[in-house]
């Protein structure tokens, strides 16, 4: 477990403790690595390669990148994905039952190349005034996230895999990437395969998402398009997100930022974050578990007395403000029976109402630790 920077502790914590809660059989090796709290450096980002090379699979917060240049260019986020080869991000972007967007029923899935492309950390000032930043393509890494989209597709019952580039501009590097996925994409004739430039893209996205089913496109793309699709249903809070390499797995958040501004205000969303903890479960084949945290979350969504924004009740009266409420555990009766599953939430820092009316005192929920409730 690498809890990353801004609400990331948080996140973790309310992991932690609906594991602890359903009786997850997972032990976390807890690491911490980060650039903005003076907690990064070559020995302790060697001590979290490792543990992840032990393990194979790893749950990690976002690792904030400061904008400021000091003398290394690549960011200790990109240093670990290289130094585990996560070449593969995979972000599945599903509307949550519940929760009304402009557009419902969205279902894609976004897999983006992340080792090389805008993100290969490799600048120089040729003149004064003038910067050369280099963005790299290559033929055995476009070959590569192109193969592992297209089975990712024929393993989900996929349909389409659409390719995202701007070769139309960039006629030789996304031209590469572009020529490598129409190679690979004849190897499978039961997927149908179509391409679309990059600003086309993002503009049918908001128009008419339901045409696309799996996307793959180059790093920075992906990065870009993971976010605005994340808003297409709740925002980055409750989008999750996987990263693969040939031989390890980590789970994250979708659309990743550290929300530094939420800290220590209990506003922030452990949607996603709860999501990926799921799909990691069901990658170390512990389905019992993953299922019983990821339809607790959904119910509990779905039921419609809880606001997407914070995880907050929505308001009786329009002056009172709930702050925010945290996930915190997921219990069954004990005998395991999914059927019987009791989700409880803890409110904290309810503000008091300024008309004066008695909403708090009426509110027909009083929910703490240890007690059910009724939804």
């Amino acid at each position: 477990m690498l809890p990353g920077d801004g609400v990331g502790p948080e996140l973790m914590h309310a992991v932690k403790e609906v594991f602890k809660a359903a009786s997850v059989p997972v032990v976390f090796d807890e690491h911490h690595l980060s650039e903005v709290q003076n907690m990064a450096s070559e020995e302790k980002l060697d001590q979290v390669v490792d543990s992840m090379k032990e393990s194979k699979v790893a749950l990690i917060g976002k690792i904030h990148t400061p904008m400021e240049y000091k003398g290394e260019l690549a960011s200790y986020d990109m240093r670990l994905r290289r130094k585990l080869d996560l070449f593969a991000n995979v972000v599945h972007v599903k509307s949550l039952p519940g929760y009304k967007t402009r557009h419902n029923n969205l279902d894609l899935v976004i897999i983006r190349e992340q080792t090389e492309g805008e993100y290969s950390s490799l600048e120089h000032e040729s003149a004064k005034g003038v910067i050369e930043c280099l963005k790299i393509i290559t033929r055995a890494k476009s070959q590569r996230i192109a193969k592992f989209a297209f089975d990712y597709a024929t393993k989900k019952g996929r349909s389409k895999v659409t390719a995202v580039h701007k070769a139309n501009i960039m006629k030789l590097g996304d031209g590469l990437f572009l020529q490598c996925c129409e190679e690979v994409a004849e190897l499978y004739p039961k997927i149908k395969f179509d391409t679309m430039i990059i600003d086309n893209c993002c503009m049918q996205l908001v128009q008419n998402p339901y045409q696309f089913d799996v996307l793959v496109m180059p790093n920075l793309y992906g990065n870009i398009i993971d976010n605005l699709a994340a808003g297409l249903v709740g925002g980055a809070g409750v989008v999750p997100g996987e990263s693969y390499s040939a031989e390890y797995a980590v789970f994250e958040m979708g659309a990743r930022h550290p929300f530094a501004q939420a800290v220590g205000r209990n506003i922030a969303n452990p949607t996603a974050m709860l999501l990926s903890a799921a799909n990691m479960l069901r990658h170390l084949n512990l389905e019992f578990h993953s299922n019983l945290i990821a339809d607790a979350v959904k119910k509990v969504i779905k039921v419609g007395k809880v606001s997407i924004g914070q995880l907050a009740l929505p308001p009786v009266c329009s002056c009172v403000s709930v702050r925010g409420s945290e996930l915190l555990c997921v219990l069954s009766d004990g005998q395991g029976r999914v059927s019987d599953l009791v989700t409880h939430f803890w409110l904290r820092n309810l503000c008091a109402c300024s008309c004066g009316c008695s909403w708090l005192q009426s509110a027909p929920l009083r929910l703490s630790r240890g007690h059910s409730c009724c939804l």
